[in-house]
Parts: structure tokens; C-alpha cells; sequence
């Protein structure tokens, strides 16, 4: 609990810091929001010009950029601090945080208070809003309780893929333009329905980085197309779940990886 209070104080101070600076906290949300134009145009002719696609109601393909943006948001607004880690590496400033009492992975999420996140949430909220009005779907209990868990675990899976190329940078510093072009291919590919991509690049997205259980593994499994993915019902089903366990392994690498890190210049 002591830990809980620390972080919540130092996350108002950063917050307040922000404010200090009215114009450019405005900018700095505005930028979040403006950053996912792409995503609301792609939803906008989704809705305008399609049916559908891959097989699936237009109303349905909408559920999984509002997914994957929800969890982008929550990722962004708890945990992103983790995608700049490599750059810290590469200046030496983490050797700074080893001389803290505090772990080194809570520091750098407390480092500043992340203001572009409210744009991205902003967004997502809207874009969720406008998917869960326009769905044919009954949302009952367990399914909102299932897309809850289907956002919290996109969320958890995104922090840890992050998370992963941050434990690389500690040994290859240049691995943190890894995290560039993890970040091009969540943007390019999270929105889409995958069975409309050739059957490798889909396996690539499901089993070698695994984008497939952010938002489209969960979105099918909610709108009855699980069983036409391409991956087994169940492991579709178990999204949520595999993005916890995947991160809880991702911290466990951080650890092993700070425990051998030697220094910027090895």
C-alpha cells in the first residue's frame, strides 16, 4: 500500500507539472488525438463505403479498431513509458535509476505523466461508443464482462511486446528502433480483420508477434467469427488471459536482462 501511495503522489506532481504549462497540456492532448486520424478514417469508410470485409458486418470489422485503440490508450496511459526505455539506455540515464530505492521499471512509468494519452483515450472512448452503437450483438453480462477483460489484456500484451524490446536495448541499445517498427506494425495491421491478409502474413501476426490476440482474436470470439481465424476456438478465447501471462514472462525478462546489464558501453 505504501508503494500504491507513492505512485499516486508522484503521478498527481507530474500531472500538476503538466498544467503548469496550459497551452501546451492542450496541444500535447490534441496531438494523442490527432495522432489516430488514420484510425477514425479507416472507420469512416468501413461505415460509408463497405458492407463489410474478410466475411464480417462493417458494424463487426468496427469493434476491432475500437478494441485494439482502448487498449493502445490504456497501454499509453499506465504503461508506455516502457517504449522510450531504449532511449534512456542509450543516453546512460539508466544507470541513475540503479542508484534508486525505488525498482527501475516503476520509474520510468513514473517519470512524467503522459497528457497525449487523453487524446488517445478520447478517441478510443468515441470510437467504442460508435462501434457498441452500432452493433447487432446482445451485450449481456459476460460478454461486456469478456470485452473488458478482452481490453485490459490487450493492453497488458501491447506493455509486454514493449517490454520485451526494452529487455533487449539492455544488452543491444540500437534494439530500441525495434520498438519503432513494433509500433508501425500495431498502427498498420491492428485495425484490420486478418483472415484478409495472405495466410502467412496472418500466421506471422498470430504465432510469431502476436498481434492477432489484441483486438481481432477477442472481436471474432465476441461476434461469432471465432471459429473461422485460422487459430483454435480456444485459444482465440483465451486472449485476455495469454496477454496477462505474456506480460508477467515480458517482466520477468526485464529482471533477468537488468541482472546482466553491464553498462551503455557493455
Amino acid at each position: 500500500m505504501n508503494a500504491v501511495r507513492i505512485m499516486w503522489r508522484v503521478t498527481q506532481l507530474n500531472f500538476r507539472a503538466q498544467l503548469e504549462y496550459r497551452t501546451e497540456f492542450l496541444m500535447m492532448i490534441a496531438i494523442g488525438a490527432v495522432w489516430q486520424v488514420s484510425v477514425i478514417v479507416f472507420a469512416t469508410v468501413l461505415l460509408t463505403r463497405f458492407a463489410g470485409m474478410g466475411g464480417w458486418d462493417s458494424s463487426d470489422v468496427l469493434l476491432i479498431p475500437a478494441t485494439r485503440m482502448l487498449a493502445h490508450g490504456l497501454f499509453v496511459l499506465f504503461l508506455g513509458r516502457v517504449h522510450g526505455l531504449g532511449r534512456h539506455i542509450q543516453e546512460g540515464k539508466i544507470d541513475a535509476y540503479l542508484l534508486r530505492p525505488l525498482p527501475v521499471y516503476r520509474q520510468v512509468q513514473l517519470e512524467f505523466f503522459p497528457t497525449n494519452a487523453i487524446g488517445d483515450l478520447t478517441v478510443a472512448v468515441g470510437l467504442m461508443a460508435g462501434a457498441l452503437g452500432r452493433s447487432h450483438l446482445d451485450w449481456t453480462a459476460g460478454r461486456i464482462s469478456y470485452l473488458i477483460a478482452a481490453v485490459l489484456g490487450g493492453m497488458l500484451l501491447e506493455a509486454a511486446l514493449f517490454t520485451v524490446v526494452a529487455s533487449a536495448s539492455l544488452r543491444f541499445p540500437a534494439a530500441d528502433y525495434w520498438g519503432r517498427w513494433l509500433e508501425e506494425l500495431l498502427g498498420t495491421f491492428g485495425s484490420y480483420p486478418l483472415n484478409v491478409l495472405p495466410r502467412a502474413v496472418g500466421g506471422f501476426l498470430t504465432y510469431g508477434l502476436p498481434l492477432a490476440f489484441v483486438a481481432y482474436f477477442p472481436a471474432a470470439v465476441l461476434t461469432g467469427h471465432g471459429h473461422s481465424t485460422g487459430a483454435p476456438y480456444w485459444l482465440a478465447a483465451a486472449s485476455p488471459l495469454l496477454g496477462l501471462l505474456a506480460y508477467l514472462a515480458a517482466r520477468w525478462l526485464w529482471r533477468w536482462a537488468l541482472g546482466h546489464y553491464t553498462g551503455v558501453n557493455g
